[in-house]
């Protein structure tokens, strides 16, 4: 979305690079080394105060980690930057940064959104969880759902230059129902089915909480919502799960449960380094920090609880 939007607004030729940032244990921010364009954008990802930053989106609550970022956040949307006028736009209401891109083209740009309205209301959909039911986000039988979980497991650096320029050049549903997407989901699909079984193994109910420990095995297909197919009547997940690289503590509101949301998740993982939004976040700690990861998760379950 945003490379159509600097197509609109620029008049050089310019090349895209693109990489994929993700949180981690050392990864809750931008290199700076990598803002190294003569244009450089942020996309859905925490701010940097770094003076080359040229443009900036996003819709997390938990984008300044600290209130000098949010004054750095402030100052850079009012002034000048190098190389001309720096373009900064934050909105915590958004459900998500694709239609904050698209909305921020057509209001501020002139840009006409409509070629990429499809992908838009699918990202949107993914970003704010706004499926009728979890039935459908735990399925995933939509092709649009299955090229989601591709891009989320495979999308490094090489795969966001290829498929960026396919989704600016073809519509969303021929994309998702493509042979090499199809082909890249279907061991997906397969451990996305193992995961199932693991979280319905493991669950383990904490009053509306399901909390759920899956370290006792390294996982790398982990999937948002099966917590809420499984246990309906929930209000609150906690999931731990143990990759190579992390441990992860995956904690959300179930958008479907009859019990009222109390707490703001994005603040509760603030405070353990992570972040997210008022529904739904996480926090990481180093691979080898299981017991910590273990005693952790178990205490957000309580709190949520409580």
């Amino acid at each position: 979305m945003f490379t159509r939007l600097y197509r609109h607004v620029s008049e050089t030729d310019a090349r895209f690079e693109y990489h994929g940032a993700g949180y981690g244990p050392g990864q809750n921010g931008v290199d700076p080394r990598l803002l190294d364009g003569d244009v450089n954008v942020i996309l859905d990802f925490r701010f940097s105060t770094a003076p080359q930053l040229t443009w900036y989106f996003d819709h997390h609550v938990s984008a300044f980690v600290t209130s000098e970022e949010r004054a750095a956040y402030d100052r850079a949307a009012a002034e000048p930057g190098a190389g001309g006028v720096r373009h900064m736009f934050h909105d915590g209401t958004y459900s998500s940064a694709t239609k904050l891109i698209a909305d921020v083209g057509r209001d501020r740009f002139g840009l006409d959104p409509s070629p990429m309205a499809d992908l838009v209301k699918w990202a949107d959909m993914i970003d704010s969880a706004a499926f009728p039911d979890a039935k459908m986000a735990v399925e995933r039988k939509e092709p649009e759902l299955q090229l989601m979980t591709v891009v989320e497991h495979m999308g490094d650096d090489a795969f966001l230059s290829r498929m960026v320029p396919r989704l600016l050049e073809n519509p969303l549903f021929d994309v998702a129902r493509s042979e090499d997407v199809v082909r890249a989901y279907e061991p997906l699909r397969r451990a996305h089915e193992t995961f199932v079984k693991l979280v319905e193994q493991h669950s383990q109910i904490i009053g509306p909480v399901v909390l759920v420990d899956l370290t006792d095995q390294v996982i790398e297909v982990a999937g948002k919502f099966v917590t809420y197919g499984l246990h309906p009547e929930s209000a609150y997940s906690v999931l731990l799960s143990r990759s190579r690289a992390k441990c992860k503590i995956s904690i959300g509101y179930n958008p479907w449960s009859p019990i009222p949301r109390r707490h703001n998740i994005a603040a509760i993982c603030e405070r353990y380094g992570g972040g997210g939004h008022p529904v739904v976040g996480a926090i990481t700690l180093p691979a080898g920090n299981v017991d910590e990861a273990k005693r952790l998760a178990r205490t957000l379950a309580e709190e949520l609880a409580a």
